[in-house]
């Protein structure tokens, strides 16, 4: 079943979604933002995102595919790399991550830019769409979920019934800070997420490299968070960019991914073949060739 074959994605790259609060009068300061950003390129502007426990790298295959042709802002939440994690030690992480990003498209005056998520990233640009949306064009949602649970959870059941649960995990997470990696385990995890051999090696050592008292309680946060509901009210154009493998069939796939995003009012949908999670790095020129079209369209 697809959400038994899934399961350990919610241990290292689930979406990650909260309630956003109102927006703060003036970008706040560099110590107190929860994400670090490099900008590069010249032309539109592209904010990328990367999930759960990754870094900016993610998007080097994108970098290289979009350079000379847009002004690409690279985002990096503050505890997914080996850097300090400074303010994400403080719980919630996502309602002023929304609110900052919005404060520095306003404060930095980009015009309607693009907005690409992956994971985390795709559910932070749905919420970002769904509050303010007069800020941004369109965004392109790197195999997310209106609610993550959808995939693991028995039918029918809520945010509040599996908290239990997802509280234990955040538990179990923030325990491994400062103990030795369990490489083992993290070389399995990333063979359920990526498809390629240096794909999986590369997802392995990023989820090494980010501090697990932030994966716990971001990953607490998304199941916490539940955005079906709020999907006919996101008019901002989604695209939704899905894999598809021997291990998720095509039209399971479909069914999924369709399916869950079928009361959003618009919503174009991109399957990619012989992927896992990691869209981008296991498919990074069926990646790009849809990354171009998401970005060329009007």
């Amino acid at each position: 079943m697809i959400r038994r074959a899934l399961l350990p994605l919610l241990l290292i790259a689930a979406p990650v979604a909260a309630q956003a609060q109102a927006a703060p009068t003036a970008a706040p300061a560099a110590a107190a933002l929860r994400f670090t950003v490099t900008v590069e390129g010249q032309g539109p502007d592209v904010i990328l995102i990367p999930g759960l426990a990754s870094p900016r790298a993610v998007w080097d295959g994108a970098r290289a595919a979009l350079k000379g042709r847009y002004r690409l802002h690279l985002v990096e939440l503050k505890g997914f790399a080996a850097g300090d994690p400074g303010p994400n030690l403080s719980a919630p992480i996502l309602p002023e991550l929304v609110e900052q990003l919005n404060a520095y498209i306003v404060a930095n005056q980009l015009e309607s830019p693009a907005v690409v998520g992956h994971s985390l990233g795709g559910l932070t640009a749905l919420m970002l769409a769904k509050t303010h949306p007069e800020h941004i064009t369109k965004i392109m949602v790197v195999d997310s979920l209106p609610w993550i649970g959808t995939i693991f959870a028995p039918p029918g059941a809520t945010p509040a019934q599996v908290e239990p649960f997802v509280a234990q995990q955040r538990a179990a997470l923030a325990a491994r800070h400062g103990q030795p990696v369990d490489k083992a385990a993290s070389a399995a995890n990333a063979a359920r997420l990526a498809l390629t051999p240096a794909a999986q090696a590369q997802v392995a050592a990023w989820s090494d490299a980010a501090d697990p008292r932030v994966v716990g309680q971001a990953l607490y946060e998304d199941f916490m968070a539940d955005l079906r509901g709020d999907l006919p009210s996101i008019a901002t154009p989604i695209t939704l960019v899905y894999p598809y493998s021997p291990a998720i069939p095509r039209e399971r796939a479909d069914a999924l991914y369709r399916g869950e995003y079928a009361r959003a009012p618009k919503v174009s949908f991109v399957p990619v073949g012989d992927a896992y999670h990691f869209i981008m790095l296991d498919q990074p020129q069926a990646f790009a060739v849809a990354l171009d079209r998401f970005l060329a369209a009007r």
